[in-house]
């Protein structure tokens, strides 16, 4: 359902603007995702919600830490997820028109890449992502109708801190945040775990713009 919701924002929502600037884009996306939480608030309710978690043994101890055997499962998806994203992005014909798509729309046009059913499909790969991501971190976060704002404002400042544009800098954005928060909530209070990631991307954006993998990036391509 939910590759399907992505395709339907992207044939609804981003395909009727065309060439619409990146900002009447953005703008877009913020109304439908209005559109959707409201949507998830009238069938769902204001309340949370809690899924099982994937394994009885709820905690595990290690070195003395107590670690969420959620957490372990969370890792492992994690990793399966973006081994196979690696593996489409350099092993297949469809991924490389994905990335040619990302980098030059109009030249992926040229060269005979379907660019719009190319972007449906990146819709519908997103959304299904955002889904899986969901379902594992519920055990553990809860979930609600709004609850994908916070997270998905960690998600691109830890693109951010990694570099935008690099993926193996996304996953070190995601890696550094994370422990970041966790000595934050551990070591000082938990009350300021939600403010690290927002002093973090103003560290960034003041001393490394580009991020810590940004302008490797940027040679690459």
């Amino acid at each position: 359902m939910a590759g399907v919701a992505g395709v339907l924002l992207h044939k609804l929502a981003i395909a009727p603007a065309k060439n619409a600037d990146v900002v009447t884009l953005i703008i877009i996306t913020i109304g439908a995702s209005i559109f959707l939480r409201g949507l998830a608030q009238i069938f769902w309710g204001k309340d949370y919600h809690a899924l099982p978690a994937f394994s009885d043994t709820e905690s595990l101890s290690v070195g003395g830490a107590v670690l969420l055997t959620q957490s372990l499962w969370i890792l492992g998806i994690a990793a399966l997820l973006v081994a196979a994203l690696g593996w489409l992005f350099t092993r297949t014909a469809l991924g490389k028109a994905l990335l040619a798509t990302s980098m030059n729309k109009d030249a992926a046009s040229m060269v005979g890449i379907k660019t719009g059913a190319i972007l449906t499909l990146a819709f519908g790969i997103a959304a299904l992502l955002g889904a899986v991501a969901g379902v594992i971190v519920a055990p553990i976060t809860f979930t609600a109708y709004d609850i994908g704002i916070m997270l998905g404002l960690k998600g691109f400042i830890a693109a951010a801190i990694g570099g935008l544009g690099s993926s193996t800098g996304a996953i070190l954005g995601g890696l550094l945040l994370g422990l970041a928060e966790a000595y934050t909530a551990g070591y000082i209070s938990s009350d300021y775990k939600d403010a690290v990631p927002f002093v973090l991307i103003l560290i960034i954006l003041f001393f490394l713009p580009n991020g810590l993998l940004g302008s490797r990036a940027v040679e690459r391509v």
